[in-house]
């Protein structure tokens, strides 16, 4: 359906979308679009790799011995100046 568009149909949407929007606002808007792009590929990226690492640890279940593992870190995002901050991990031993 999109590629049956003519060129003055083409135009006509640019120019509603334009008055809608208006001139100054369409950059911005373009912006924060290629950033959320940029974060959601980057998040995929490190799920991915995550997921690599621990079938990884999965294979090597040969070592008995419990280490300490390291507290866990949400990344900030590309362009988060707040840092990193610590995941709650939740308690499994039994109380009683």
């Amino acid at each position: 359906m999109i590629g049956n568009l003519k060129p003055l149909e083409i135009l006509l949407i640019i120019a509603v979308i334009v008055l809608l929007f208006g001139a100054k606002k369409l950059p911005e808007m373009a912006r924060s679009l290629g950033k959320s792009a940029r974060i959601l590929k980057s998040e995929a990226k490190a799920m991915k790799n995550e997921n690599a690492a621990d079938d990884a640890a999965a294979a090597r279940t040969a070592d008995p011995a419990p280490q300490q593992a390291a507290p866990r870190t949400i990344k900030a995002a590309p362009g988060d100046v707040t840092g990193s901050r610590p995941v709650a991990e939740p308690n499994h031993t039994a109380q009683g």
